[in-house]
């Protein structure tokens, strides 16, 4: 008899170490949802007791898709101390770690993943990727700069680095879009022609110009083919994310690069006003820009004319003395070549 209650008593002991004794804390168990409780899960994963799965552990990409009886895997955040309180389980941790270990594979393989704009940064943007959040520097970025129309965007990435110990998650967009663009150049650069008027989009502004998305290939617009009048950067005439037209000016095809313009889409006003002016005439004009060598008066919408320190009033004075943007003067046209998109301008002589 005694022999049986000792068998029963090291049976009851290992039942219980069966229970406790190989699940701890980072261990991941699979577990069967049983009940819905009002901030989580009952979860039985074969211990002495239920874990318990809190709705703050539960992946946002999973939340509506649980129902009683699903079979996942779980990871332990805490251990089972009593009948009253058992484990505490997660999924978020299962599905970190596999998020990590999907990026890491991507960043191998060179995969091009989607990823979505959830905050604009300091020096680039804050993307989410499979529920993990990631880095997009600014000189990653397509455009150079985040912009507000970036916001809950879906993009095209590759990932640079993905440190699942420093939690640390960088990608590039210009990547991903540099491998498209190797694929779409050819096809889309056989359906242009020179002078050919097409639709495109902002998608990066530099003090040079600006890159137009024509059918995923950028081409470049020049800050002198933005507009017939001087503009001191090309933000003072586009903005990110606008659609504009412009007139195909060369294609390299080479090169693979393609020139467009934006001022000849309209009427060239130094055309216009061949037959509007001539030398000795007296207009009245707007000073644009004053410069240490003279000032640029605008005579007509789209054409500068300059009129020289020797031409002024006072030409022992300082420019910056006599005029301002935005004066309205009396000149004298001395030499007209518009041709040669040339006027000369004379206060001096008027006087005289």
């Amino acid at each position: 008899m005694a022999t049986k209650e000792k068998e029963m008593d090291e049976f009851e002991r290992l039942l219980e170490e069966s229970f406790t004794s190989k699940l701890s804390v980072a261990d991941v168990v699979r577990g069967q949802l049983v009940k819905k409780e009002k901030d989580g899960y009952l979860v039985d994963i074969g211990a002495k007791s239920e874990g318990f799965l809190p709705e703050r552990e539960i992946p946002s990409s999973q939340a509506e898709e649980l129902k009683i009886g699903d079979c996942k895997e779980f990871y332990i955040l805490k251990e089972e101390e009593d009948e009253k309180c058992g484990m505490i389980l997660s999924l978020k941790r299962v599905a970190c770690a596999q998020a990590w270990q999907t990026l890491q594979n991507a960043k191998i393989s060179g995969e091009t993943i989607t990823a979505k704009v959830v905050s604009l940064v300091k020096g680039g943007v804050i993307v989410e990727v499979e529920d993990l959040r990631g880095f997009i520097p600014a000189s990653q970025l397509r455009t150079g700069m985040p912009f507000d129309g970036l916001m809950n965007q879906e993009i095209e990435v590759k990932v640079l680095e993905a440190d699942a110990k420093r939690n640390k998650l960088i990608l590039s967009q210009r990547q991903a879009l540099a491998e498209q663009r190797e694929q779409l150049v050819d096809e889309v650069i056989s359906n242009l022609e020179v002078d050919q008027i097409v639709e495109g989009e902002v998608v990066r502004i530099a003090d040079f110009g600006a890159f137009i998305d024509i059918n995923g290939v950028d081409g470049l617009l020049p800050i002198s083919e933005i507009s017939w009048q001087r503009i001191k950067h090309p933000s003072d005439v586009l903005t990110l994310g606008q659609k504009i037209e412009v007139k195909v000016l060369k294609i390299d095809e080479d090169l693979k690069r393609i020139s467009l313009s934006l001022k000849r889409i309209g009427d060239n006003p130094w055309e216009e006003i061949e037959d509007k002016f001539e030398e000795g005439q007296v207009i009245t004009g707007t000073v644009n820009k004053v410069t240490s060598f003279g000032a640029f008066i605008n005579i007509f919408p789209g054409v500068e004319a300059l009129l020289p320190v020797a031409e002024m009033k006072d030409s022992n004075a300082n420019p910056f003395d006599i005029y301002k943007n935005g004066d309205e003067i009396k000149v004298l046209i001395k030499k007209f070549t518009p041709q040669e998109h040339r006027i000369a301008l004379s206060v001096k002589d008027i006087n005289e």
